[in-house]
């Protein structure tokens, strides 16, 4: 049968992929569909209160993004505005400065998220591949968080990310060595790595041993 030159699917035919302990639960459009021209993801908070935006800017990406609630009704909070945005609503952010994240009003808010940098060809971001292995950890499934994580230090070698979240996860799986010698490396690559580790509760069961004092402080 030729290639009808399309895909279809429902919103609840996506992995569902829990981001964190806050009820974010990922839909991963863009890699469901292999869309490489722009980046397009959904996400949903099951009960009311729980976040369905993670508060961040675009600072590190520099994307414009729109956000539509697609079901529910969600709160964003954009730079110091509450915005009330039920099913229908449309939040446009054009500049990657503003701070923004939303929490579900109801119960089953579904926001899709679309962006892109202007004036370039759109890259995948990096995250989405962390978020997957998180994801898949938090289901159980330990070995293919590995997996990701080696895969996105292969796609891109130079980016400390990779080198620190593998340094989470082998803190994680109490592999002492293993942590400090990715943490070490990323510290190495660039001092933002030591910034996001000291208060990042994926090395508690570490902090206390001398090595991570010296680790963050870029003293291998």
């Amino acid at each position: 049968m030729a290639d009808p030159g399309f895909e279809v699917a429902q919103l609840d035919d996506l992995e569902q992929l829990p981001v964190d302990d806050e009820g974010l639960v990922w839909r991963p459009v863009r890699r469901r569909f292999g869309i490489s021209a722009f980046g397009v993801n959904a996400y949903t908070g099951a009960g009311a209160g729980d976040r369905v935006i993670e508060e961040h800017t675009e600072r590190t990406n520099g994307h414009e993004e729109l956000y539509v609630v697609l079901a529910g009704r969600a709160t964003f909070t954009v730079g110091g505005d509450e915005v009330d945005a039920p099913a229908g609503t449309l939040v446009h952010l054009p500049d990657p400065e503003v701070r923004r994240g939303a929490v579900a009003a109801e119960a089953g808010t579904t926001v899709l998220a679309l962006g892109g940098k202007r004036g370039e060809a759109f890259t995948p971001s990096a995250w989405e591949t962390v978020f997957a292995a998180y994801a898949y950890r938090r289901l159980g499934d330990v070995e293919r968080g590995w997996e990701l994580l080696r895969e996105a230090v292969e796609q891109d070698p130079s980016a400390w990310q990779g080198q620190y979240h593998l340094a989470c996860f082998a803190a994680l799986d109490g592999d002492r060595g293993a942590a400090f010698a990715h943490l070490e490396r990323a510290v190495e690559m660039d001092e933002e790595a030591a910034r996001w580790a000291a208060d990042d509760e994926d090395f508690a069961t570490i902090r206390d041993d001398p090595r991570f004092a010296s680790a963050i402080a870029g003293q291998a």
